[in-house]
């Protein structure tokens, strides 16, 4: 062979080892952070076309993720509850040891119910201010993230402003797991950036946050039911359940949430005891109602 052809022969295989080790890494690098409609900013996912500014994600969105829909004050999730049928909630030993309990397998009947759809917001909350039915509060300024710094009187008095109630421990926990007792609300493996907003105050998935992400924009962890889909079941905020027994001053904070930087925070069956007062970032709520 010539020697300007073995040179070109050369090049060629230089060009498609190139090629194949850039395929490669592209496909073994981590999906990406955000779904579809959404771009990653800082610690945030906005809608396509906002920026990002102290923190909130500014300007008119052209698109938002679904099932977010594009406003001139951002991304919003739409007013929506999820009927939920009755069933079995099932706990096993190891759900127990998972949060350093020690305890019998645990079956519990939960009657039929509704919830909703996405984590109460901060104009859904700023409606029952406007009534003159909530305290106000410090909002961050963005219709669709959670309201969050709120206790659990505060959240109850909303609930019973919406005609619900906040759920109860078990209604939130069979809400995520289902009748298959899934280990998270999207099924049992997966705790990745994708699916969950975690992990966002100091890695592993963003650093520096200072508050929640848009309710609503991690579909793909989406918990499914018959009736439709709940979002945000794990991460965005840790979410308030009802006391165990009535005058309670302690009572339990599901999902996790965005400040969380551990997979086991996102479990079905976790919770963490509060006093009923505290007042944080990362606890918001949603409501129940009857079926």
């Amino acid at each position: 062979m010539p020697g300007w052809k073995a040179g070109l022969a050369a090049v060629a295989a230089l060009l498609i080892l190139g090629g194949v080790v850039l395929l490669a890494r592209s496909r073994a690098g981590p999906p990406a952070r955000c779904a579809p409609g959404m771009v990653p900013l800082g610690p945030r996912c906005c809608g396509e076309g906002q920026r990002l500014e102290a923190g909130r994600c500014a300007g008119a969105p052209g698109r938002c993720a679904a099932p977010l829909t594009p406003t001139p004050a951002g991304c919003a999730a739409p007013s929506a509850t999820v009927p939920i049928g009755a069933g079995t909630l099932r706990l096993g030993p190891s759900d127990w040891e998972a949060q350093g309990v020690v305890g019998a397998a645990r079956e519990v009947f939960v009657p039929a119910f509704s919830l909703d759809a996405f984590e109460v917001t901060e104009q859904r909350y700023a409606a029952c201010v406007a009534a003159g039915e909530c305290p106000p509060l410090p909002l961050r300024g963005e219709l669709g993230v959670p309201i969050a710094g709120v206790t659990l009187d505060e959240a109850a008095r909303y609930c019973a402003f919406a005609g619900g109630s906040l759920p109860t421990r078990d209604q939130l926990a069979f809400a995520a797991a289902g009748p298959s007792g899934r280990r998270y609300p999207w099924g049992d493996t997966g705790a990745v950036c994708r699916r969950v907003a975690f992990g966002l105050k100091a890695g592993p998935c963003g650093w520096g946050a200072t508050g929640p992400e848009l309710a609503g924009s991690h579909p793909d962890g989406a918990a499914a039911h018959a009736g439709g889909r709940l979002f945000d079941l794990a991460g965005n905020v840790a979410e308030w359940a009802t006391p165990d027994l009535p005058g309670d001053t302690i009572s339990g904070i599901h999902g996790g949430s965005w400040a969380d930087g551990a997979a086991a925070a996102l479990r079905t069956w976790n919770r963490r005891l509060v006093p009923v007062s505290t007042r944080a970032p990362d606890i918001g709520f949603r409501c129940a109602y009857p079926p």
